[in-house]
């Protein structure tokens, strides 16, 4: 894969992108992982025809506990580590045990690109830029479990912040179809191009870092998969489950106290559940 890589170096000199100083494409941990800042751990094994989950499972343990042994040995402790590849949040788990001296807290998976489909979904039946829909929140797992919820979104319409039921003014389409819609984008998308998301993962990505970086906006919060260990939404410990976030300082700290209705605790508990199931099966590959 190494000359697919020097096509991939070439592009990114040829955007000549403002911030872009150098690329080192290498085949070797020891020079990928050394000093890193940041960690964006795209690759994974995809789920192929015929193959149950639990050889998914073990595939990607295999990968991710290679991944994370090598920040432990090469990275600085200080490293913001992201998961992209799929089933991204038992791959982060793993990762993140495969580092002990990295903290948890260091590392999240990517539940931003669903994050941006609930905004998107309810922008265009609000007739609003996207920009005008804010604290969506994308629940549990990346995967057809999640739970996208708005009873905590505002609608920004003619000036004035709307509770989102009140801007979209159908409840079904947002208990109903919404909902299935961004738990089912990722595989519209491959229906549609017969590949799975590019840019809009890759943006997502970025949006991720830079609010990792930056913080996020007073009064805002975004989604992100992080390790679950004292929340005060009952969800289990000892899971990397995506709940809303603010981020001040390159921390990330769960929005505590959110009202949760009985429609939203059962879609909780259920991709909870699922990550539950994932981690144990999981971490029985981890020690073999």
């Amino acid at each position: 894969m190494l000359p697919v890589l020097d096509g991939v170096v070439m592009e990114l000199q040829d955007c000549a992108l403002p911030l872009l100083r150098e690329v080192i494409p290498t085949d070797k941990e020891e020079v990928a992982f050394k000093d890193l800042d940041a960690a964006i751990l795209v690759g994974s094994m995809p789920r192929r025809e015929g193959m149950e989950r639990k050889d998914l499972l073990k595939a990607n343990v295999a990968i991710f506990k290679s991944q994370g042994a090598a920040l432990e040995k090469y990275a600085k402790k200080t490293v913001k580590v992201l998961v992209v590849g799929n089933p991204a949040n038992t791959n982060c788990l793993i990762a993140a045990k495969s580092a002990p001296s990295i903290p948890k807290e260091n590392f999240s998976c990517l539940t931003r690109l669903d994050h941006n489909r609930a905004r998107s979904q309810v922008a265009m039946r609000c007739g609003v830029p996207a920009t005008q829909v804010k604290n969506v929140i994308i629940w549990g797992n990346h995967s057809s479990t999640q739970y996208p919820d708005v009873h905590h979104c505002k609608v920004n319409m003619a000036g004035s912040d709307l509770a989102c039921f009140d801007a979209v003014k159908d409840d079904d389409w947002l208990k109903g179809a919404f909902i299935s819609t961004v738990q089912q984008r990722g595989a519209a998308v491959i229906a549609a191009r017969k590949l799975s998301s590019a840019m809009s993962a890759a943006k997502a990505i970025c949006d991720h870092m830079r609010d990792i970086w930056s913080g996020t906006p007073e009064g805002e919060f975004v989604s992100m998969g992080v390790y679950s260990s004292s929340n005060s939404y009952s969800v289990a410990e000892d899971l990397i489950y995506s709940f809303p976030v603010h981020i001040k300082d390159k921390q990330w700290k769960i929005v505590d106290g959110l009202a949760i209705n009985d429609f939203s605790r059962g879609k909780m508990d259920a991709t909870a559940a699922e990550l539950v199931e994932e981690r144990d099966t999981a971490v029985t590959f981890l020690s073999a």
